[in-house]
């Protein structure tokens, strides 16, 4: 299990910073997730658990990267055609016969040997074949079409460092160096729960003032996303005792807790107060909009992040503090969302001292790209999720946003 230590997330007062967050989170949480080894294509999506170091030249040959040629540059005439001889035929795959003598060419194709002597390919395209010579014109440069051994990583240099998600390129480099069995960190175990009397299981019947349980379904994709496994733990009802229970048993069969809804100060919201009777609690109120009542704290030594119940909420507060933590846990690199300075097509005015994120998207305007705000406010508005294409980010100290001003835009994919 992952023990916070009690002293370090403690926060009272006023809102806490989302930077103080995270650096608590990055500084304070331990890797808690094993190690294990897997079969190479078993291996997309997992965290790398140590660096790999390249056990030989990539490519490991110099080779050539086009299907033409190979000369020795000083035999080519920089100002009129040049006519050389040819000296045999080079396939992938095959081992030149001989080194390239002088004032001759060979016929190579892409990712053949280059033989000895050769520094330079002319493409196939640029050259005319008459029988037993070819006719090069100039204005070639020297090493052009070349593919020297170990440009892509040399011998000893690492490759991959450890934490680094391993996704379509990091396989297909793993191969190249030769791997088949890759040292990774175990997957992390995450219950999920929503919180809420008037939540119901989506195609059951609704009685008025129910809705269906949108949260659980969209955070348990982003968990997966993340690279964890997800055990649906379904919809808590808004009493102490059950979710005491239901919290605390999740706690001793999982690294991680995540819930929605329960955290802000209503008297229906019960999430935080079961945290600090079961366990500690160690922030619940961010500086952010939206999404200021998000909790962290742990229940038996298991850490448990609770979102708001507002799906706009959940999403960016799992984005900002969820999947940092899940991250610290799982021995990952962290990721940080890029961000595009981008021009903003609307007004927008704010408090100082809150981070605040504004669903937008991006339009190619008469003026160049630019970022349209989605017309509606509410944070439970599903639909300013689906209509957009991300947020732009403003900073505590902003306080106003004017069409023409630059902004920072995220777009969805970066924290999805």
């Amino acid at each position: 299990m992952a023990q916070l230590s009690d002293d370090c997330f403690a926060f009272g007062g006023a809102l806490m910073p989302l930077e103080d967050a995270r650096r608590l989170i990055a500084e304070r949480v331990e890797v808690v997730a094993g190690v294990e080894s897997v079969a190479l294509m078993q291996a997309d999506g997992r965290t790398l658990a140590e660096a790999v170091a390249a056990p030989r030249d990539v490519p490991g040959f110099t080779n050539s990267a086009v299907d033409g040629y190979a000369v020795r540059f000083d035999d080519l005439s920089p100002d009129t055609e040049t006519r050389l001889m040819l000296q045999g035929r080079i396939a992938a795959g095959q081992t030149p016969e001989s080194p390239l003598a002088v004032g001759r060419a060979a016929r190579i194709f892409t990712g053949a040997v280059l033989p000895g002597g050769a520094d330079t390919v002319i493409m196939q395209e640029d050259c005319q074949e008459d029988g037993t010579k070819v006719l090069i014109r100039p204005g070639i440069r020297r090493g052009a079409n070349r593919r020297l051994a170990g440009e892509d990583i040399a011998a000893g240099s690492v490759a991959l460092a450890a934490g680094r998600r391993l996704g379509p390129a990091e396989l297909g480099l793993l191969a190249a160096l030769g791997q088949t069995i890759v040292p990774v960190r175990r997957r992390l175990s995450v219950a999920l729960f929503s919180t809420g009397d008037e939540l119901r299981e989506p195609g059951q019947p609704l009685a008025t003032g129910q809705i269906y349980d949108a949260n659980r379904f969209m955070l348990a994709s982003m968990l997966v996303r993340a690279g964890v496994t997800v055990s649906d733990c379904g919809i808590l009802p808004d009493r102490p005792g059950a979710l005491a229970e239901a919290l605390v048993e999740a706690a001793a069969r999982h690294d991680l807790i995540v819930t929605s809804g329960g955290v802000s100060t209503g008297e229906e919201d019960h999430v935080r107060n079961v945290i600090t009777s079961h366990g500690s609690l160690f922030f619940w109120r961010l500086a952010i909009k939206p999404g200021r009542p998000v909790a962290l704290g742990q229940i038996g030594g298991t850490p448990l992040v609770g979102l708001p119940g507002n799906p706009v909420a959940a999403l960016v507060t799992f984005a900002a503090v969820a999947r940092p933590l899940i991250e610290a846990m799982g021995g990952m690199l962290p990721r940080v969302p890029h961000r595009f300075p981008t021009m903003s097509g609307f007004s927008y005015r704010k408090k100082s001292g809150r981070r605040e994120y504004v669903r937008v998207s991006l339009d190619a305007g008469d003026g160049g790209r630019q970022l349209r705000r989605f017309p509606k406010e509410g944070a439970g508005m599903l639909t300013s999720l689906t209509e957009t294409d991300g947020l732009a980010e403003l900073p505590e100290a902003t306080t106003r946003l004017e069409p023409g001003m630059m902004v920072d835009f995220i777009p969805f994919g970066e924290l999805l």
